[in-house]
Formats: structure tokens, sequence, C-alpha cells
């Protein structure tokens, strides 16, 4: 099976698999007393989106090997691509239900990887309708999915020319001096909005639709950020690139940042090129 194959169908696993990911959620808001490799407690919702995942992801002729955010190793499934996963991304917005998703990146290597091994990235995102963004060879389509199928609402998907919204993570008191100063800058541009759900995907995808700039920054407490560049960063930066904007751990592209663990942490800032032009100039 060919690479461009391959990624496909990933897409359409991930897409068919959605409703049942949906549709559990109501009965799995509880606490396990398990944490992830990143020492967060997990939901019974993360377990079972990881395992469907896992399963029918790891069927796939092509697929070599999947890694989740959930589990401490990856896990070798054949030969062929690596997927990596986050299974229920925003999962603490269960309880107060607010919008989720499902992040996933295709690399063509063994993980962990650069971004740049990358070959596919979507996210499918949980909000009052199920959609996917998806990014292949330099383009983004986003869909609405219906019962398990994909319906192309959006080809060729660029971030809008004039920028609107912004959104950053993390507490303000914990924001290095150089990052608060570019918030106070953009916060007083009369053009920009601020909406932050507290859903990375779900801002993200806010920045997809209406152009500007999100931002989870290193912290005083946190340098290297909170954000997994594996899961994370550079799945969301592959699919920014590719609809025209940029992506940053506030000195270069996400996708050249070089990995030192599956489950590495990374500053995390993306969206329309000039806002972040503008915050490595603030940060460097």
């Amino acid at each position: 099976m060919d690479r461009a194959t391959v990624v496909d169908e990933v897409f359409e696993t991930v897409a068919s698999t959605a409703p049942e990911v949906r549709a559990a959620l109501p009965g799995r808001r509880t606490e396990t007393e398990d944490q992830n490799p990143s020492g967060e407690l997990r939901l019974a919702a993360d377990d079972y989106a990881d395992e469907l995942l896992e399963e029918r992801l790891g069927a796939i002729s092509g697929v070599g090997q999947y890694a989740s955010e959930e589990t401490q190793e990856a896990v070798d499934t054949g030969e062929g691509l690596a997927v990596a996963v986050d299974p229920l991304d925003g999962s603490s917005n269960l309880k107060p239900n607010n919008t989720m998703g499902t992040i996933v990146g295709v690399y063509d290597a063994p993980l962990p990887a650069t971004g740049r091994e990358l070959v596919g990235a979507a996210y499918v995102l949980y909000g009052p309708i199920t959609t996917m963004a998806a990014a292949v060879e330099g383009e983004v389509t986003e869909y609405v999915v219906t019962d398990g199928e994909r319906e192309a609402v959006r080809e060729e998907l660029t971030l809008p020319d004039e920028p609107a919204i912004y959104g950053f993570g993390g507490r303000v008191p914990d924001w290095p001096d150089e990052f608060a100063a570019y918030a106070e800058e953009i916060e007083s541009d009369e053009s920009l909005r601020l909406r932050y759900g507290g859903s990375m995907i779900g801002d993200v995808n806010q920045i997809l639709t209406y152009g500007g700039v999100f931002a989870y920054p290193a912290l005083e407490s946190a340098p290297e950020g909170k954000l997994r560049l594996q899961f994370e960063g550079n799945p969301v930066g592959y699919i920014v690139e590719a609809a025209g904007g940029r992506s940053s751990d506030g000195e270069r592209s996400l996708l050249d940042v070089e990995p030192d663990d599956l489950h590495g942490r990374v500053p995390v800032h993306v969206g329309s090129t000039g806002l972040i032009d503008r915050l490595e100039d603030a940060l460097n």
C-alpha cells in the first residue's frame, strides 16, 4: 500500500471512530486511578478513546507503530508509517461539557521524530457538530463528520488575510516577561478579540477559521512548555503551516524542533504569519 493511501485510510479510520468516541463520553466523565506519562490523571473517556484508536489504527496495513499521549511506550503494529495520537485532547473539559478533540500525526519515521517527518496530520473537533481538519501535501481540507463519514466543506483552506482573534494559555503570573510584553501588545490591538476556551484543539480551530494567534508559551515554572511535541505541537504546526500560517517554539518552526523523548514538551505558538513573526521578535 502506498504512503498516500495509508494516510487517507488513517484519516478515514479516525473519522469513522469519532462517533463512537463521542457517544461514549457521557458515561466516562470520571477520573481513573491512573496517570498518563505527563503525570495527569486519566479519565475513563481517555482510556476508552485510546484503546479504540489503538485497535483500529493498529490494524491498518501500512501502519507500523502506534503511540499515544496516554501510554508510556509506542506499540509496534507491523511495518510502515508511525501514528501519534492524542485520543482526547482537552478531556478536562468533559466535566463542564466544553469542546475537545482527537489529534493524529502520521510520520514516515520511527517515533519520536521531527515534524519534518510528518506526511499528514488531522484533528477531529467534538463541538456542536463533529468536524475534521486534515492536512496532507501542503493542503488543508475541513470536513463535517456524520455517522462516521466525511464530507468536505472547505478545500484548500487558508488562514484569513486579516487576523481577528487571539488566545493564550498558562497562568498570567507564570508568563516570562518577554511573552507578557507581547501579550500586552496583542491585547491593545483593537482589531483582535480574545477567544480562549481551554481546549487547545478548539482554540486552534478558531485560528484556522478567523486568523490570529494561539499560544501556550514557555512558563517560569515550565520553561519547556506544557504541550507535547509529538502529539500536539507537530500535528498542529503542520496543519497551520499547510494553511499558510506559521508555527514556532519561540525561535523556529515547531517542525524543526528535535525531539528528546516521546512525551517531550514544547512551547507552542501558531497562527497568522505576521503575528508569529512579531512574537519571535519579542522573545528574542
